[in-house]
């Protein structure tokens, strides 16, 4: 296996070298692709589910309703903030601020594109790269969800607190499962730097099989099928999306952790929530979909790795994740509590364990291509995932029909109208008319008064 570096891919010996300013207008930019990424995302969102649902959705504030959202956001911070009695002041006004944060900051270490020249200076485009940027963004993850477990204790109510504690539960179960994912990515690409793990994705290799040569898929997203699998499906829990949304359950917990918020604080919530979104999709397109690298057959074309338009592949595998996140809330119904934390430590965890051994054993042969061992391991195990994950467990039952459920309810359970539709008397009436039937007969009526 052959491995090409391209001129313009970024190592850590470019980064740090550039002046304050460029410094500052990439955190500026990060920061502004994280708001307006949410602001569109809303608008994106409620857009495909009107869609899904056969309804119009946001269309009247702006060009095809693009307005909604900043309307939205600025309706919400002029309402009145409401503080509960029971609520410590100090906690409860810096909560949202901790998700928000923790969400913003994952995206100083991904990288939006290769080595670009701006204003003379030659810099690749990402705010910072280290050594352990993985851990980095595994650190904002987990950081993020203080920010709701506080903010559901400092409210002073039941409900804030269970939503709170839901969501600390959450994390720790999908953050073992999403760990090891990640485990399978640096053990394949041999570096935790997220520059790198792009690079180690670049499509300029060649697999040797039967004497042949051929061009090997790069993205670990084919070669790590099961780890992309399980990655993605703990992002969603992860990030409190649908079908997995339990710490913020209305037909439960009122609105869960946010009960107690409003105005601008309720909206810094739902901005976290909206960033860690957009995030969590730039992170996988980091790790498993080749990053800024454009895909197959947009590579034929030689410039497609090269200048201002590798941000566009990006920003459009980015578009493409969120999408599945819509797709998922408008598709799948809500989870159960204890099917979801089920789900996550006897399915996905022993899942994820055994594909990492598996992985590691690819590793110790010494004579076989890693990259011929991944294709010939990775794609069938993430096939048979797939077919693990959705096939139905159970034989479906025959529906019962009306008269035999009728015949099969409880004793004691609430009466039935019968199936004809025709309602029987009332005892009432029927006794007061035989009380009254003699008296009638003798005055020589045939009326009968009720």
């Amino acid at each position: 296996m052959v491995t090409l570096r391209l001129a313009q891919d970024p190592t850590l010996a470019d980064f740090g070298r550039d002046p304050w300013w460029l410094v500052l207008g990439k955190i500026v930019f990060a920061f502004a692709f994280g708001l307006l990424a949410t602001l569109l995302g809303v608008w994106f969102e409620r857009r495909v589910v009107g869609y899904m649902q056969v309804r119009p959705g946001p269309n009247q504030v702006g060009p095809f309703g693009l307005l909604q959202t900043l309307a939205d956001g600025l309706k919400m911070a002029f309402k009145e903030d409401i503080l509960p009695k029971a609520a410590d002041k100090v906690v409860y006004f810096f909560a949202p601020t901790i998700s928000v944060i923790c969400a913003v900051t994952a995206l100083s270490v991904v990288p939006f594109g290769p080595m670009v020249s701006i204003a003379g200076h030659h810099t690749p485009l990402q705010v910072t790269d280290v050594p352990v940027a993985v851990l980095l963004l595994l650190a904002c993850s987990s950081m993020g969800v203080y920010g709701i477990v506080l903010g559901g204790w400092a409210s002073g109510s039941t409900y804030p607190l269970l939503g709170g504690l839901r969501s600390s539960a959450q994390m720790i179960s999908y953050e073992v499962a999403m760990g090891l994912s990640i485990v399978a990515v640096f053990m394949t690409a041999g570096t935790m730097s997220t520059s790198g793990i792009v690079a180690k994705q670049a499509h300029g290799t060649q697999l040797s099989i039967g004497g042949f040569d051929l061009p090997a898929p790069g993205w670990y997203a084919i070669l790590l099928l099961p780890s992309f699998i399980i990655f993605f499906i703990a992002t969603v829990g992860e990030t409190n999306r649908a079908p997995f949304d339990l710490p913020e359950a209305e037909s439960e917990l009122v609105a869960g952790f946010m009960t107690e918020y409003s105005s601008l604080k309720f909206a810094l919530f739902m901005l976290s929530e909206y960033v860690a979104m957009v995030t969590m999709s730039a992170v996988t397109t980091t790790l498993f979909l080749g990053g800024w690298r454009a895909p197959w057959p947009i590579t034929l074309w030689e410039g497609a790795n090269s200048g201002w338009w590798p941000m566009l592949w990006f920003f459009g595998k980015v578009i493409a994740l969120v999408f599945v996140f819509v797709w998922l809330r408008g598709t799948l119904p809500r989870l159960r509590y204890d099917q979801f934390m089920r789900f996550g430590w006897k399915v996905l965890l022993p899942i994820n364990l055994v594909w990492i051994l598996v992985l590691s054993g690819l590793r110790s042969i010494e004579d076989w291509d890693s990259r011929s061992k991944l294709i010939a391991v990775g794609i069938p195990a993430g096939v048979l995932l797939i077919a693990t994950l959705f096939w139905p467990n159970r034989r479906p039952q025959p529906k019962p029909t009306t008269q035999e459920q009728v015949d099969n309810r409880p004793y004691g359970s609430f009466p039935l109208p019968p199936m004809d539709l025709q309602v029987p008397p009332s005892p009432r009436i029927t006794r007061v008319v035989a009380e009254r039937e003699p008296a009638n007969i003798v005055a020589g009526s045939d009326s009968r008064e009720v």
